[in-house]
């Protein structure tokens, strides 16, 4: 694959990575290179990894494993029996007690006016702002509208309302719900868990081997994801330098910015106070 799409992250260090790297392996790195030194000026490093199911180095170029959160997936009585916990399969219960459906949806209108009013329920997720709070029906019809040819849409409906979504996409080995999202006024029904029962459903019927949630991350979304059946999985992610200045960080450990050098610990609080700041201001 030769793709001349590439994401460049930073300011005083230019990296170069694949922008659809969740969907494209990168088979001739060398060609890849020769392309963004033809194409692309001052960029410093040029980086991709491997994607499921290829966890073991394959390249010679320095890399580091990069973790993310993998489901194996064989079919889904045994992800609800033995891989996920119990709390889990109480919750999954409780939401189907509490009137929560789960199907198959489409990208017509009302869907897209239901997504739009949980986007506008509230400026603050996850101790953050939301960066879909606020937008216009018109403008989450066309941003979700855009990759509709590779992912399909799982909602989860109270009384025919929607209060939650996933749109699955689909990248060969695995699957992705690129959003997984449900509305805050009914979290007592525990949407997410049901919507992630309703993705396991889907790749046992279409045989897909892996479901991906992302990076496996830290604090409370890191748990949702371990009591789910995820597993910390590493991946190989290679940094090519392209410039001295790129030679010169990966030598120094800096490629990552000053925050890889702040401890695990310090960075939860961090975050924690983060998350207090955000949400003091939307109680004011």
């Amino acid at each position: 694959m030769v793709s001349e799409e590439f994401e460049i992250n930073g300011k005083f260090l230019k990296i170069a990575t694949i922008e659809d790297e969740w969907y494209q392996d990168v088979e001739d790195p060398e060609k890849i290179i020769t392309k963004i030194k033809q194409n692309t000026d001052n960029i410093d490093i040029f980086s991709f990894w491997q994607r499921l199911p290829d966890t073991k180095p394959k390249y010679q170029y320095y890399f580091e494993y990069e973790y993310i959160a993998a489901l194996p997936i064989t079919d889904f009585d045994t992800w609800y029996n033995t891989q996920i916990s119990s709390r889990v399969r109480n919750q999954i219960k409780k939401s189907e007690k509490k009137g929560i459906v789960i199907r198959h949806s489409e990208f017509d209108d009302d869907f897209v006016r239901g997504m739009t009013d949980i986007f506008n329920e509230s400026p603050v997720r996850q101790g953050r702002p939301f960066w879909h709070y606020g937008k216009s029906f018109e403008v989450v019809k066309k941003q979700f509208s855009r990759y509709l040819f590779r992912e399909e849409m799982i909602g989860a409906y109270l009384d025919n309302e929607l209060v939650g979504f996933i749109m699955l996409g689909h990248a060969d080995n695995y699957a992705i719900p690129g959003q997984i999202i449900s509305k805050i006024e009914h979290r007592d029904k525990n949407i997410s868990n049901a919507l992630i029962a309703g993705a396991v459903k889907i790749c046992e019927e279409q045989k897909i081997p892996h479901l991906v949630y992302f990076f496996w991350g830290d604090g409370g979304l890191a748990e949702f994801k371990r009591r789910n059946g995820f597993i910390r999985t590493g991946l190989p992610r290679y940094y090519i330098p392209l410039s001295f200045k790129g030679w010169l960080f990966l030598k120094l450990k800096l490629h990552h910015g000053l925050k890889n050098f702040i401890p695990d610990r310090l960075m939860l609080k961090l975050k924690d106070l983060r998350s207090k700041w955000y949400m003091s201001g939307l109680n004011e």
